[in-house]
């Protein structure tokens, strides 16, 4: 099956956007999560963890601090893959002026459903595109 990034809708927040290209609710059968996530300049989620999903991390581009499990934050760039088990806590930001693009999977998948709850979440249509304001 091939999915179109302007076939799907733009989850946006305060610190960037996903696109979810495969997830339980867009393809009946899927047992995982994946999609594109950007991370403005500047901009990280807060700490959070996912309790019933594991969550792997491959950085397209860009730079950032990671952390996982309350360890030390450490630096992920282009190329790098960032595992992070089941219920863990972990954030990412953005340290550099460029954006940050990632890959995510959950697996399971439906974890991303939980992202609807955020209090910046908007969502916007296939072929909208967001118009990002500066903080």
């Amino acid at each position: 099956m091939l999915i179109n990034p302007d076939k799907v809708p733009t989850m946006t927040f305060g610190w960037g956007s996903i696109k979810w290209f495969v997830t339980p609710a867009l393809i009946p059968g899927s047992a995982s999560t994946l999609g594109e996530v950007i991370v403005n300049p500047g901009q990280g989620h807060a700490r959070h963890n996912h309790p019933d999903a594991e969550e792997v991390i491959y950085v397209i581009s860009g730079e950032a601090e990671q952390m996982v499990d309350d360890g030390d934050p450490f630096a992920i760039r282009e190329g790098d893959t960032v595992h992070i088990p089941m219920g863990v806590f972990h954030s990412t930001y953005n340290t550099t002026w460029r954006p940050l693009r990632l890959i995510v999977t959950y697996t399971p998948g439906g974890e991303e459903t939980a992202l609807e709850g955020a209090p910046d979440y908007h969502l916007h249509p296939p072929g909208r595109h967001p118009h990002w304001l500066h903080p």
